[in-house]
């Protein structure tokens, strides 16, 4: 979805309005990633979804037609360049704590791969002609706070 403008201030405004409320939510993401709290959902996911997509389309229109902004004020394009830098600010701060859910997720995945090869290779029980049998049908595994 592009922005539709009527002229350069008109585009900056509405470019002032989407990254600070792009900003926002994605620093309410990170605050609850922080809280341990599950990521945004529903209309709220839907809506930075829906933003950082506009916000992207309209960055690659303006830097293949920069006068599509040039005629704003420089006091405007100012403000919209801090902005941005906040913006970019909040985003590194997410994928720190994105990648820290990453790294635990990960660990927990090996840990439990592990247990579980440690468990079905325990060997099974000697059969009827004194041999080692493989377990028959689904073998149980238990996962608790040792594994």
């Amino acid at each position: 979805m592009a922005l539709v403008a009527d002229d350069g201030r008109d585009r900056a405004e509405q470019l002032l309005l989407l990254t600070e409320r792009l900003t926002a939510l994605i620093a309410e993401e990170t605050r609850r990633i922080e809280a341990r709290l599950p990521p945004l959902e529903g209309a709220e996911a839907e809506e930075k979804n829906r933003l950082a997509n506009a916000y992207r389309l309209e960055l690659a229109r303006i830097k293949q037609e920069p006068s599509l902004i040039s005629s704003a004020p420089a006091d405007m394009l100012n403000a919209l360049r801090q902005r941005t830098v906040k913006l970019h600010e909040a985003l590194a701060r997410h994928e720190t704590e994105l990648g820290a859910i990453k790294l635990i997720t990960e660990g927990l995945v090996h840990a439990m791969a592990d247990e579980v090869a440690r468990q079905r290779s325990a060997g099974g029980a000697y059969g009827a002609r004194g041999a080692i049998e493989a377990p028959v049908g689904p073998i149980p595994t238990v996962l608790d706070r040792s594994a």
